[in-house]
């Protein structure tokens, strides 16, 4: 069903389906009521006198309110320790703001250290700051609560920051998300919380500035003619639908709305469709902004909540989101952000350059994420909703390292609270599965106590993301890298890990130890796409997986192939062909664990303890098995001349973040860690490794693994890496080139998974390079049926049966077929 909308009366133009008349309605039930201590509503812009009965009973009104009080939260009982932990914390930054607050007549700025007020990251945190402020006075039972001299204060520096640096007569310059996104969001939020206390005069000046950098959803004002794609058309469109509240102006309303299904370019840009290519959401469950980012935790989540928003603040309203394939921001709770959520956390994985903000971590943006889930399901269709809060139950019950409810604004809050307390929600377990997201190279396995992610890169996605004085130093977070998230430590990658890890050994990588400088510390983001095409792998029945990247490393004649192999209780990790001759030493990084500030956790290599002391450096020692107290073992089938050194490292996020609002403090952090590498030496040619990671195994355990070899390499050079796990009845494989392992032949590069067992057949294929267009795949073993195949699998039974696999046009997804 097709709906269309006419912008010039804010009116559907077409007929609403019952789900969605049902949904809309839930979602207005289920929002807040009406807080007494909520500002009265505001004046039109350009008004003579005040509003009539009649007006003040218009459809702009009671949305306006309800806007308010999704950034108050209402009444909430200042009794309960959550809600009064939360109004302490409000309290305690608008105080902090209050006090520094510049409020003499010949001010230059309203904050010391946010001078000269006309640069844009200045004025732009100004007035993110106003709104921290505004809150604190609009919200029931918070110190400046309700004081006159507080909203003329505010009232004063609105027309400050008008007057002196943002009005519709400057011109942008520096970084255009402040003129767009980052001061008009901030400005009209302040006021919607002060109401009837911005005069229509001024009101109208700022409406006019809104009207100047941020017209509509769709374009990009500064760059003539750019579309506006994912998380910046969703935070636009929240602006917009704010302008015409605020104006009361209904097409601006139906602007906003229409901007996130993208009307004006017939839906190409819509937040409401999937894409084959650039910004947004795919069918595999991946996002990517930046046209090259993998992105799902940072833009990914501001893109989900611009939507939840919208839809719970319009819902019920002339101007509800009635698009049907809303359905696509629906089916990505589960399927693009609850496999990269563990326990609360976002994995670092899909933050991109997000991880060198100081506050912004994985705990913030997970608990974020959670918060628009649950405000997406007020309004959700039943079912959708019913699957959400109990994903969202678990994880906030689960994180008991960083608190949720510590973390969280007070509506958000009131909404997680309302939720643990209804009996009638199951809180979920963890999600487990194999996820390979093709489309933002990304491969995520996952088991009940235990995930682990491994972050990929090629010439279609980027390996990092730098600029406006972020992530200088995220060389290698592409290349590799592998996040291993325990139930035991769900603060390994939030507690100071990137300030104080070493840069040049990120677990997973093969890297050239040469000596780099800081990205992009100047103006812009940028990114950096290698030249190699294989990235990414196969999943088999949702469980098993075989990934491969192949390695290309920048401004390096370092080349490797890597490939890792996912299993019930382990993950196999092979190298081969690691070449370079560029005289410097290369290095595999096993593994660079954080222990915490004081962490003691025992290494033993082989059996054998080594020294607690920070400052240790041990090897090469010939190793079979490794294991670290409090993470699991490590496995070297071949034994390997393993190096181990524990550390004190020592960092501060300055170091990694000198963004003009996201820059991190110069406080020194210190961290221990343990970090276990193989040395491949100057130049190697055709090196290779071989070990596997036994999450939350004990060192009995890990040195059985380690004797009984449950799983044998079947190949591992630059043509073919294999491994078999014979009491699984699985064979997985990464053919560079045509050839054969374990009895399997391939016609080219592939991934390739088969489980023989109970009479059956499991196939799972791909081509991550994407290069192909048929593959075949010979199996070793009679099949004499078909149970079931994708459409683009050809199976001949026989005694040596061949798949025949079309991958040209499938960009890296699996192929499956059942056989007998």
């Amino acid at each position: 069903m097709t709906v269309t909308h006419d912008p010039a009366s804010g009116r559907p133009g077409g007929t609403l389906s019952r789900r969605a008349v049902l949904a809309a309605g839930s979602a207005a039930v289920l929002l807040p009521t009406v807080s007494p201590a909520a500002a009265a509503p505001v004046h039109a812009a350009g008004a003579t006198g005040p509003e009539t009965p009649a007006q003040a009973l218009d459809a702009f009104d009671p949305l306006l309110v309800r806007a308010q009080e999704l950034l108050t939260g209402g009444a909430f009982d200042p009794a309960d320790p959550d809600f009064r932990a939360a109004l302490t914390t409000l309290d305690t930054s608008a105080a902090a703001l209050w006090q520094q607050l510049d409020r003499s007549a010949g001010r230059t700025a309203l904050w010391p250290d946010l001078s000269p007020v006309a640069d844009p990251g200045n004025f732009g945190q100004s007035y993110t700051r106003l709104r921290t402020l505004a809150t604190a006075w609009a919200t029931s039972g918070a110190s400046l609560g309700g004081s006159d001299e507080v909203a003329s204060a505010l009232v004063a520096a609105l027309r400050f920051l008008h007057d002196n640096a943002y009005n519709a007569t400057k011109s942008e310059s520096g970084n255009w998300w402040f003129w767009e996104i980052g001061a008009p969001r901030a400005l009209l939020d302040s006021c919607v919380l002060l109401g009837a206390r911005v005069s229509a005069t001024d009101l109208s000046g700022y409406l006019a500035t809104v009207d100047r950098f941020c017209p509509d959803a769709d374009r990009r004002t500064n760059v003539p003619g750019l579309a506006e794609t994912g998380a910046n058309r969703s935070d636009k469109a929240v602006i917009v639908a704010l302008r015409g509240l605020l104006g009361r102006d209904a097409a601006k309303v139906a602007l906003a709305r229409d901007g996130l299904s993208d009307v004006r370019d017939g839906g190409r840009n819509s937040l409401f469709r999937y894409t084959s290519s650039g910004d947004g959401f795919y069918p595999d469950g991946s996002f990517v902004q930046h046209e090259s980012v993998a992105y799902t935790g940072t833009y990914g989540a501001v893109l989900l909540g611009g939507a939840a928003y919208l839809i719970a603040l319009l819902a019920g309203s002339t101007w509800a989101v009635s698009d049907p394939q809303v359905s696509v921001i629906y089916e990505a709770a589960e399927r693009s952000f609850a496999p990269v959520l563990f326990d609360g956390l976002m994995m670092d994985t899909v933050r991109g350059r997000a991880i060198s903000r100081e506050r912004a971590g994985d705990h913030v943006d997970g608990a974020a994420t959670v918060s628009s889930i649950v405000l997406l399901a007020t309004g959700a269709p039943a079912a959708y909703a019913a699957r959400w809060r109990a994903l969202a139950k678990g994880w906030i019950e689960r994180n008991r390292t960083t608190p949720y409810t510590a973390l969280v604004s007070l509506p958000q809050l009131a909404r997680a609270k309302a939720l643990l307390a209804d009996g009638s929600v199951p809180a979920a377990g963890r999600t487990t599965g194999h996820f390979v997201f093709a489309d933002m190279d990304r491969v995520v396995h996952r088991r009940p106590s235990w995930a682990f992610a491994v972050s990929l890169s090629s010439r279609r996605i980027a390996a990092y993301e730098a600029g406006n004085g972020e992530n200088l130093h995220g060389w290698y977070t592409g290349d590799g890298m592998t996040y291993l998230y325990s139930e035991d430590d769900l603060g390994q990658f939030g507690d100071g890990f990137w300030p104080t890890v070493d840069p040049y050994r990120l677990p997973g990588t093969t890297v050239d130890t040469r000596r780099r400088a800081d990205l992009g510390p100047g103006a812009g983001t940028a990114t950096y796409r290698p030249a190699n095409t294989v990235a990414g792998g196969a999943v088999l029945d949702a469980r098993y997986g075989a990934s491969a990247m192949e390695l290309t490393a920048q401004d390096s004649t370092l080349r490797a192939r890597k490939s890792w192999f996912f299993l019930d209780n382990a993950v196999v990790a092979l190298g081969a062909g690691i070449t370079a001759s560029d005289g410097r030493t290369v290095e595999t990084i096993v593994e660079n664990r954080s222990l915490h500030a004081d962490g003691t956790s025992r290494l033993l290599v082989d059996g054998v303890p080594r020294s607690t002391a920070p400052g240790r450096a041990d090897g090469p020692r010939t190793a079979g098995w490794a294991h670290i107290e409090g993470v699991g073992g490590y496995v070297f089938p071949q034994r390997t001349a393993l190096h181990t050194l524990r550390e004190q490292r020592t960092g501060a996020w300055r170091d990694l973040n000198t963004g003009a609002d996201t820059g991190g403090s110069t406080t020194r952090l210190s961290r221990r860690y343990l970090t276990l590498w193989i040395d491949h030496g100057a130049s190697p040619s055709a090196a290779s490794y071989a070990y596997a990671l036994l999450p939350g195994a004990s060192p009995v355990a890990t040195a059985a693994w380690q004797l009984s070899r449950p799983v044998h390499i079947a190949a591992n050079d630059a043509g073919v890496q294999a491994v078999e796990a014979r009491r699984l009845g699985l064979t997985a494989a990464t053919f560079w080139q045509a050839g054969s392992a374990a009895g399997i032949t391939a016609s080219g590069p592939a991934s390739v998974l088969v489980r023989r067992g109970n009479g059956s057949v499991s196939v799972a294929v791909a081509d991550p390079g994407r290069a192909g267009t048929t593959l075949t795949v010979q199996l070793p073993f009679t099949v004499r049926s078909v149970v079931s195949a994708d459409d683009t699998v050809r199976v001949t039974p026989g005694r040596r049966p061949v798949l025949t696999v079309t991958v040209g046009g499938s960009r890296g997804h699996t192929h499956r077929a059942e056989l007998r």
